[in-house]
């Protein structure tokens, strides 16, 4: 009969890490989307509604830091889940994409503003048909420095725009220098499509081969 002390040890069950702290900062980010469109859509229809902006403000700031400590939460805990590698870009995504359709829709962005935004969402739109077709080969593309640095600008520059009308009674111009920033992201946003877009496209050729 094996000693005791030479058995060997059970594996651990595995946790459960659907309700981690890092996977309910995602949701929350989630959760955040329908809220600053809310603020929005009724700062809207009040015609003047200063105070909703700042409060849609704070709900896409808070939003937005979430989107750092998930990812570095999971990393340093060592609670890094399926779950979270789905939901983590899904929640951003939707976070800007919502927030530039209500700021399109309220006129904080129009004119020639409109090509960048519309560049953003289907730069977005392409890429997550591009990840989901070579999910299916076992392929993946690393999001690379850049496109953080992209995602990162987006943030910024829909924050400016959401304060809006508002902030431009405080400080002058916090419009205009949202649109900037919207444009420059844009112009990331075009280099980094292409990036993937090049780093996958020898796979979705080799898919086509016989």
């Amino acid at each position: 009969m094996a000693d005791a002390a030479t058995r060997p040890t059970p594996p651990a069950p595995a946790r459960n890490l659907a309700f981690s702290l890092p996977n309910i900062l995602t949701y929350s980010r989630c959760a955040a989307v329908p809220l600053v469109a809310a603020c929005l859509f009724w700062s809207d229809i009040l015609h003047g509604g200063v105070s909703l902006r700042w409060v849609a403000l704070g709900l896409f700031i808070a939003a937005a830091v979430t989107d750092f400590f998930d990812g570095y939460l999971a990393r340093a805990w060592s609670q890094q889940s399926a779950i979270g590698r789905m939901l983590d870009p899904i929640a951003d995504k939707l976070l800007v994409s919502t927030s530039l359709l209500m700021l399109a829709s309220d006129g904080t962005i129009r004119g020639w503003s409109i090509w960048a935004a519309a560049v953003i969402l289907c730069r977005e739109i392409l890429v997550s048909g591009l990840r989901e077709f070579l999910a299916e080969l076992r392929v993946s593309v690393p999001v690379s420095r850049l496109a953080k640095w992209k995602t990162t600008l987006q943030l910024i520059a829909v924050g400016f725009l959401l304060a809006g009308e508002a902030g431009d009674r405080l400080v002058p111009g916090v419009t205009l220098s949202g649109l900037t920033l919207l444009w420059i992201s844009a112009v990331l946003t075009l280099y980094t499509g292409y990036d993937y877009f090049r780093a996958g496209g020898r796979h979705l050729v080799a898919g086509d081969r016989p």
